[in-house]
């Protein structure tokens, strides 16, 4: 199991490129892609807070190699699903 610190340090690398992303590909489109680009990066500022807090504790009651597998796993179908709303911008 990868320590907590690792793990914050991927999610902030992850969002900060999803941001980056997102932000290039409003550059490039049309100001009518502008609504959907606000959308999407408040989305990732949301997942980014949400998946900090989410490790810095473990749920009572669940192991924790499981507790952070099923972490990694919100994570990587939350971004994927973010990816795919910067793909439909641009």
């Amino acid at each position: 199991m990868a320590n907590r610190r690792n793990l914050k340090r991927d999610i902030n690398y992850i969002c900060s490129d999803l941001f980056a992303e997102c932000i290039a590909a409003s550059l490039y489109g049309g100001n009518d892609k502008q609504v959907n680009c606000d959308v999407v990066l408040s989305s990732i500022l949301r997942i980014h807070s949400d998946f900090i807090r989410r490790v810095s504790c473990v749920e009572p009651g669940m192991k924790p190699r499981n507790y952070f597998k099923h972490l990694k796993d919100d994570f990587n179908s939350q971004v994927s699903d973010i990816v795919d709303n910067i793909r439909n911008l641009g």
